[in-house]
């Protein structure tokens, strides 16, 4: 394997090439027109623009990608994470085409892509699962008595769904039908499928998942977990690893069960098996993620291994080289994902040039970005500007490194949820680990948040007048004390 062609854009993409750099081998990046100047075409060895910014004609657009691929003569596609990352058409095409795909099978995805055929798939090896239907549900009378066994509160979800799409809870059996007709017709829309099926809301869960790796040797094993529960629209914000709740034999038990999910569709390559864990530290399967995640960083950190390289050397055919005994946790990591969105008006997505862009530094702050000061963040894709993660030798040390990097993280020309991340770690709920998924709904809102801010930059107005007179009084006393020497120095030299 020479040349790898990314099959994405921005920080994922210039992550990937960063490694395989490493590893000797040429990389090609593709690139819509709204993305020209963009970092990861400067960092790539070559580029190919494959059409005009909106995603369906760029980095969507599977035979412009492929075609790519073939006239660079690459030997592979990474598809990275989003876009065509968990799509089976292109893994089956880019097959075909004689290119090596950098991720599973297409029957993995398959299978795993569907949320019913996956919990068929992880009930077929025992694996925990949410009481509720592994069936799709399109009758009222049968929903009500699926849920009527569950026991309300129920979870109504889309069986292709992600993202918060297609899910709606239901506290009532007077709410069933209209929430079961909204849900249904949200999933089609989203997913081109309105199949829903129904499962009990675990109402205070935690969100953990476990990273693992399957080679096409038949070796699977688990990288330990990720705990991702501070999350807004069912969407994370803050990942960290290890989860501060596990036990040693709870992570042990949760990370055979996620080796078994990998095994049952005969999984190859980087994948995440997702759990909810309850207050009693009960964990049910809840979906496979066959991809890189956004968040691999904080199990990079922990294990000191470079998961895209493993990617690599499994889509080459090679073994995994080590053991699941061989594998420790050294460590803690956080990861923030830096959107650019208002925290003071529901995330909204914000649009602008980032006049001012600069980046934290120091122990134990790995920043994955690919923007610069004066760059615009383009209204077409995922609004994420970066992920900032802290690494220390505890969670405490971990927790203190990501404030003071939020705080070194200088940003303007569009609002990001950097004051959301710094409000996370200063709460007492964060930093006792005594948390779920209702994070924000529990303890957070926009006045807060505005009064966070109001607050930060009244303190930084009155540092910024106390520096200033400060500054003056100690250069009025430097001066007093020049002329007094020189003064003295002159008397004295008169003297003479």
């Amino acid at each position: 394997m020479q040349k790898i062609l990314i099959a994405n854009r921005g920080e994922i993409a210039l992550r990937i090439m960063r490694s395989a750099r490493e590893m000797g081998i040429s990389t090609v990046a593709v690139f819509s027109e709204a993305d020209r100047k963009a970092l990861h075409v400067q960092y790539a060895d070559e580029a190919v623009c494959i059409g005009p910014p909106p995603s369906l004609q760029s980095y969507l657009a599977i035979e412009k990608i492929i075609e790519a691929a073939r006239k660079t003569k690459s030997d592979a596609i990474h598809p990275g994470y989003g876009f065509l990352s968990e799509n089976a058409v292109f893994a089956r095409l880019v097959k075909r085409s004689g290119i090596v795909f950098i991720g599973p099978s297409p029957e993995s995805m398959e299978m795993m892509g569907n949320k019913l055929s996956a919990k068929a798939a992880a009930k077929k090896f025992n694996i925990p699962l949410v009481p509720g239907t592994d069936q799709a549900i399109t009758e009222l009378k049968e929903a009500k008595t699926t849920a009527g066994k569950a026991g309300y509160p129920v979870l109504i979800k889309a069986a292709a769904g992600g993202g918060g799409k297609g899910m709606r809870i239901v506290n009532h059996e007077e709410e069933l039908e209209e929430k079961m007709r909204m849900a249904m017709s949200e999933a089609a829309s989203s997913f081109g499928d309105g199949a829903v099926f129904i499962e009990k809301y675990v109402s205070s869960p935690r969100h953990i998942e476990i990273q693992i790796l399957a080679d096409q040797h038949g070796n699977t094993l688990h990288l330990f977990e990720r705990e991702c529960s501070i999350q807004r629209r069912h969407q994370k914000v803050i990942e960290e690893a290890p989860s501060s709740v596990l036990t040693p034999e709870l992570r042990n038990e949760m990370g055979q069960c996620a080796v078994k999910a990998a095994q049952s569709c005969h999984y190859v390559g980087a994948g995440t098996v997702e759990f909810l864990l309850d207050e009693n530290l009960n964990f049910y399967f809840l979906e496979m993620n066959t991809r890189l995640q956004v968040e691999h960083p904080v199990t990079e950190q922990i294990t000191g291994i470079d998961l895209v390289k493993e990617q690599i050397k499994i889509a080459r055919g090679e073994k995994i080289s080590y053991r699941q005994e061989d594998l420790r946790i050294t460590g803690h990591a956080i990861e923030a994902r830096v959107y650019a969105e208002d925290p003071c008006s529901n995330f909204l997505p914000d649009t602008g040039t980032l006049t001012t862009y600069q980046k934290p530094h120091g122990m134990g702050i790995r920043l994955d970005d690919a923007f610069e000061a004066g760059m615009e963040i383009p209204i077409y894709y995922d609004p994420m500007i970066a992920k900032l993660i802290a690494f220390g030798k505890d969670r405490n040390e971990a927790i203190v490194r990501m404030k003071r990097a939020i705080n070194d993280y200088k940003i303007s020309g569009v609002k990001t949820t950097l004051p959301f991340c710094r409000f996370v770690m200063e709460h007492e709920s964060f930093i006792s680990g005594k948390f779920d998924t209702h994070f924000v709904q529990k303890y957070f809102s926009a006045d807060v948040m505005k009064k966070q801010i109001d607050d930060e930059e009244i303190m930084s107005v009155i540092g910024a007048v106390f520096f200033n007179n400060k500054f003056k009084s100690i250069s009025i006393n430097s001066t007093d004390h020049a002329v007094s020497k020189n003064s003295g120095w002159r008397a004295k030299r008169n003297l003479e």
